[in-house]
């Protein structure tokens, strides 16, 4: 609902979002979690439609949603087991060796989903007579907490099944003047992403 009295449109914060204060969360990938130095909130755009008459056409709102990626960076340890993670996760995405490397990550669900390793799926206009597995080990949730100016945990950005798409290369150099450590970034595909309190459970905050 619109808010229409002014004494009620006034802001109540009057501390600006600082870009330092955050941590962020992920489920599949602890290693990389500790070390990530940067992460963004997904930008999104909504396409439009038009409604045709004689004269100008009338632009609408289309009816989906498409987000940007998500993009961490994170410095690399020096047993590189925060790359690792990342890698040994695409690697099982795409099974460039064998098909075993997807079974290998699909069985992995354990780490999201302790309870089951398994699904049975029913239908409505046929029966499925054998459990299928589910796909835990594939995908990831994740949190992006915003800080408030005292560092506290204010806001939560819950990010619903990710999986990697990217993970950049480490380039190492002999003629370095300075240690300069080694970073990474890694880009994500999600299903979708929603603002929430901290602590809120399953209860989405969204605005009026």
């Amino acid at each position: 609902m619109t808010t229409l009295k002014a004494i009620d449109r006034q802001p109540t914060k009057m501390d600006y979002a600082s870009p330092t204060q955050f941590r962020f969360s992920i489920v599949k990938l602890p290693k990389v979690e500790y070390f990530c130095t940067a992460a963004n909130i997904p930008g999104l755009t909504m396409g439009s439609t038009e409604l045709p008459t004689p004269l100008k056409d009338i632009p609408m709102p289309g009816d989906k949603v498409v987000y940007d990626t998500l993009g961490i960076s994170f410095l690399v340890d020096e047993n590189l087991e925060n790359y690792r993670e990342i890698h040994g996760w695409m690697t099982g995405l795409g099974f460039p060796k064998d098909y075993s490397q997807y079974r290998t990550l699909q069985g992995a669900g354990t780490d999201r989903y302790p309870t089951t390793t398994s699904e049975d799926y029913s239908k409505e206009h046929g029966v499925v007579s054998k459990q299928t597995p589910d796909d835990g080990g594939l995908y990831s949730d994740s949190t992006l907490f915003i800080l408030t100016s005292k560092n506290n945990a204010n806001i939560e950005v819950r990010f619903r099944d990710i999986y990697p798409i990217s993970l950049s290369g480490l380039d190492y150099n002999q003629q370095a003047t300075d240690v300069d450590y080694l970073n990474a970034t890694a880009t994500f595909q999600y299903k979708i992403y929603e603002f929430a309190n901290v602590g809120a459970g399953r209860t989405v905050e969204t605005t009026s």
